[in-house]
């Protein structure tokens, strides 16, 4: 890997999440004052350091030539996302309760779902982010099938 910290493997693959934001600041300081990530790179991509993972940040545009046919935005309806940030935390009471106080808004305390503790909480652009502790998991009990779903 790069000698920065930036996510640039010398083998292999790294996995990053690029993030579309309105403010690229807001929401630097939101990854890393709130959630504890390390800024790798202020901006031009915005590269943030979560654990074990990167995230990377820059305001939408339109299409390139890489990907034509595409324009990249923040979400437009909260309520209604595709995809979300999944963070597992061995202490998830702990994790709620320092993050709150440095401003994260959860939807729900943490709630016991027998697999798991989770909770989410929204990014300063609306972007869905689970928090869980495996909890039941480790003693084989899984998730209920999702509501509607077949398995």
């Amino acid at each position: 890997m790069h000698h920065d910290g930036f996510p640039a493997p010398d083998s292999g693959l790294l996995l990053t999440h690029f993030l579309t934001v309105a403010d690229v600041a807001r929401s630097r300081a939101f990854y890393a004052d709130v959630l504890g990530g390390e800024v790798v790179l202020e901006e031009n991509p915005c590269t943030i350091k979560l654990a074990n993972g990167w995230i990377i940040m820059n305001p939408g545009g339109g299409p390139t030539p890489d990907k034509p046919d595409v324009t990249l935005r923040p979400p437009a309806d909260p309520s209604t996302v595709s995809s979300f940030l999944n963070l597992r935390v061995a202490d998830i009471e702990a994790c709620h309760r320092e993050w709150s106080a440095k401003g994260a808004e959860f939807l729900t305390p943490p709630i016991d779902r027998k697999a798991e503790v989770r909770c989410y909480l929204r990014d300063p652009d609306g972007y869905l982010i689970e928090v869980g502790q495996a909890t039941g998991m480790m003693r084989g009990v899984y998730a209920d099938p999702p509501a509607g779903g077949h398995m």
